[in-house]
């Protein structure tokens, strides 16, 4: 399992409009092969600031699978003009859990 991580700086004013858009775009995530959580949370500092956490079988299941699908294309209409600057997304796999 790899972890995908990235921190969303939405535009200052739009957090309700993202939250709605988000709550549409999830469901698409959520359908691609390889998906297996999701988890967005929002920065208690910086209330514009969420950091989204999707949980996927293989890195090849986000880079390929989701990124270079059709479904992509609707996930990117729905919340890509929320994000000043675009985010940056990496990937981590769990060394420890307590």
């Amino acid at each position: 399992m790899i972890t995908e991580q990235a921190t969303l700086d939405v535009k200052p004013g739009r957090e309700a409009e993202f939250e709605r858009a988000f709550a549409e775009a999830k469901a698409i995530i959520a359908s691609m092969p390889g998906f297996q959580s999701l988890e967005l949370h929002r920065c208690i500092e910086t209330p514009s600031r969420y950091l989204l956490l999707v949980s996927w079988e293989r890195l090849e299941d986000h880079t390929d699978g989701f990124r270079k699908s059709p479904e992509y294309e609707e996930w990117r209409r729905l919340l890509h003009h929320f994000y000043d600057p675009f985010p940056t997304v990496e990937h981590f796999s769990l060394v420890a859990r307590a």
